[in-house]
């Protein structure tokens, strides 16, 4: 490392400690050691310092204890064994760095200071990043949709190459944290001036505004490991060897460099992030930890972003159609509100529907749009409403009907991917808007064809050979046509219902969260999806058909060990090998015995109440507490990284309204308390279910957090409603 940056790391890590420390005896001093803190919605406490030492700070005068730990990196001994000791103090002083940056945002959470606002704007920035958030995103950093995310710190030299840069990572589909500032200026406020929408949705999240708030971003990063890793708290090695290999980030730092900036990414090359600096900094060259530059230059700000893609190894291919506005999975939570909207279809404003059906191949005309109406350009113009009827016609000599599901699922996202494109719903309860500045970038109506086209065939290259899309605008075509689409829908539901676990030879894997969690294997059957909720057994098949080689792949079911627990001697043979061993067998309707192990992006936990001869079901994004003493943030820190946790079991939302859903173990009616936004949530496939179990009353007799929140309590509610799993051979 260049002798001039190790300086000034070190300078700057001395003075963060030296305030972190002057901020910690004054708070103490105010509130007292015993004031107990966590950060929101979080199980790992202050997680890197967790995650680094093991230590768990809970209280202030844990604070202290862990503000010593970046002293002591500060000042090593030449004998001591301390964290990193082959770094070098400079790098040492990076992850002292750290820890103090993490106290310090504690205690300014603490005295009522984070998350900061920027007052011009009315504005606040995010902060801290929640278990929750991460959990949510956890599909897309496994499947590949998010590649990757960046931490811009600084301010860029003008607000509209700020703009380029930022547009330019969310066509790239990478996430894009903002901190720190430069002159007096930031990459935020640059795109808040410029009327840029920001957070989540959007895929680009102000952390805050200064420096100290990148470590927002590395807590993030280093959260990855615990929760989908399965690593443990202290193995440092292990987290630092985690990150390099799984967690691709990387920062880009605009405007002059000072000590700080220096230290905290200091720290961050521990962790194997490089940073592309667009001032004429020092190369730094891999010092064993990194396998590229760990510090590199590029003064041509058109170049930064795929010059940053490059440094940190990223392969990314984006499928691009050929439209007049920007493209990619970071513009679909782009929201449009009514001002905003310049025409909308559906909504129950006007009639609409979506529908792909299967065609010989001999039937349509390869990436064809065809628009039926005689009027549809004078009334697209006018703006305001209009009827659509969406159908997407599809041949392939590997197509079969039960894709037609899983191809119509795609259109929410090809749709919304498009920068001033808004979808919601599906069917014939969609609901399209296109806003007013991209139909003032050249929108039309044939673009959602176009869209529609190119998305299908890049998403479904290997079961499409040819894609139609036929758009219908007249109120009485799109009228007769839904009606056809309805009794496809009808049909389809049908054929898709009747599938079971006995009716099926085959299941399939998902392996794609093993590059998170190494020793997962979720195991796909017609009755039971995925714990993310996001894969069903359809979506296995489709995705085998499409891609061989990939994620999902086919399980022989085998003999039938155990028909009450679900267990196949081909699951089990599957299982040995996909997880290197770690996992030997799977009993799939059980939560008591070898049940299914967690990654760490399931929808749900469900976890045994012994005393109420139970289950309780949380959900992701309930904050609450719950009848056995852990929210969510907390119990999910037990459940995941690909361990088989008897008890706790990780699991999607609709494979709690399935025949097969704790079989084993009584079903349904083992299910005493569920937050209320969940039981609302799947009431109507739930009451289905529950009069076919002879339960018609099931889901009133299930307590929620407005009825009570501790065990004592449930098990009163239980036995005034007489639930019964009161009655039910005991669970254990």
């Amino acid at each position: 490392m260049s002798k001039l940056i190790a300086s000034s790391a070190i300078r700057g890590a001395k003075n963060i400690v030296a305030q972190t420390e002057e901020m910690l005896e004054k708070t103490i001093a105010d509130k007292g050691k015993d004031l107990h803190f966590e950060f929101p919605d979080t199980a790992f406490y202050l997680p890197m310092i967790y995650a680094m030492t093991g230590f768990a700070v809970k209280k202030l005068g844990d604070m202290k204890v862990a503000l010593g730990f970046a002293k002591e990196l500060l000042h090593p001994e030449p004998d001591e064994k301390i964290w990193l000791p082959y770094l070098g103090e400079a790098l040492d002083s990076g992850m002292a760095t750290l820890f103090a940056e993490e106290i310090m945002l504690a205690l300014r959470y603490i005295n009522g200071l984070e998350p900061c606002k920027e007052e011009e704007f009315d504005f606040t920035y995010n902060g801290f990043i929640t278990d929750t958030i991460q959990r949510n995103l956890g599909v897309q950093l496994v499947d590949g949709t998010m590649p990757g995310f960046a931490a811009i710190i600084g301010a860029a030299p003008t607000e509209d190459i700020a703009v380029n840069i930022v547009r330019e990572l969310q066509e790239k589909n990478i996430l894009t944290f903002l901190s720190g500032q430069s002159d007096g200026d930031s990459v935020t406020k640059q795109l808040l001036r410029k009327g840029i929408e920001l957070g989540w949705d959007s895929r680009i999240v102000p952390l805050g505004p200064g420096t100290e708030h990148t470590l927002y971003a590395l807590d993030w990063a280093i959260r990855a490991s615990l929760i989908f890793g399965g690593k443990k708290p202290g193995d440092f090695k292990e987290h630092l060897k985690y990150q390099k290999d799984r967690v691709f980030a990387f920062a880009i730092a605009l405007g002059q460099m000072d000590d700080l900036k220096w230290a905290t990414g200091a720290g961050a090359i521990n962790m194997g992030f490089p940073a592309l600096c667009d001032t004429d900094v020092p190369v730094i060259h891999p010092t064993g930890v990194c396998t590229y530059e760990e510090v590199d230059k590029e003064f041509d700000h058109s170049k930064i972003v795929q010059r940053a893609i490059e440094l940190r190894g990223l392969k990314i291919v984006v499928e691009k159609p050929p439209i007049p506005v920007s493209y990619g999975p970071a513009f679909e939570g782009e929201r449009i509100r009514k001002e905003d909207t310049f025409i909308e279809f559906g909504g129950q404003r006007t009639d609409a529907f979506e529908w792909v059906r299967m065609r010989e191949l001999e039937d349509i005309e390869d990436n064809k749009v065809i628009i039926v109406g005689d009027h549809w350009k004078e009334n697209y113009e006018k703006g305001g409403k209009m009827p659509l009827g969406i159908v997407i016609e599809v041949a392939g000599r590997k197509m079969q009907k039960d894709f037609e599901s899983i191809i119509e699922r795609k259109v929410h996202h090809n749709i919304n991917e498009a920068q001033g494109l808004w979808h919601m719903g599906q069917r014939d309860i969609n609901w399209i808007r296109i806003s007013n500045a991209a139909k003032a970038a050249g929108i039309t109506l044939e673009h959602i064809g176009v869209i529609l086209n190119t998305m299908t065939h890049y998403r479904f290259k290997s079961i499409v050979d040819k894609v139609q899309t036929v758009i219908y605008t007249e109120p009485a075509d799109v009228a007769r046509v839904r009606e056809e689409a309805r009794a496809a829908y009808k049909e389809r539901d049908h054929r898709l219902g009747s599938l079971t676990d006995e009716a099926v030879e085959t299941f399939y894997s998902c392996l794609l969260c093993q590059s998170f969690a190494p020793a997962h294997v979720c195991v796909i059957t017609p009755e039971r999806l995925g714990l993310c909720g996001a894969y069903n057994w359809l979506d296995g098949k489709a995705a085998f058909e499409i891609d061989p080689t990939g994620g999902n792949q086919p399980i022989t079911k085998g003999e039938m060990l155990d028909p009450r627990y679900g267990r196949y001697t081909g699951v089990d043979e599957y299982l040995k090998k996909a997880s290197g061993g770690a996992v030997e067998t799977l009993n799939l309707y059980t939560i008591m015995e070898n049940p299914m192990t967690s990654c760490g992006c399931f929808e749900c936990i469900v976890a045994i109440i012994p005393e109420a001869n139970g289950v309780m079901i949380v959900n992701r994004g309930y904050s609450g507490m719950t009848p056995i003493g852990m929210k969510f943030s907390t119990l999910a820190g037990t459940v995941g990284g690909g361990a088989q946790t008897p008890g706790f079991m990780g699991i999607g939302v609709n494979f709690i309204t399935s025949k097969k859903f704790l079989f084993g173990d009584g079903g349904i009616k083992r299910i005493v308390w569920m937050p209320k936004s969940l039981k609302e949530r799947i009431k109507e496939d739930f009451q289905r279910l529950s009069e076919a179990e002879g339960v018609a009353e099931l889901l009133d007799k299930i307590a929620d957090e407005t009825i009570c929140e501790d065990s004592e309590k449930l098990l009163e509610f239980l036995t005034q409603v007489d639930h019964p799993a009161l009655q039910m051979d005991s669970i254990l």
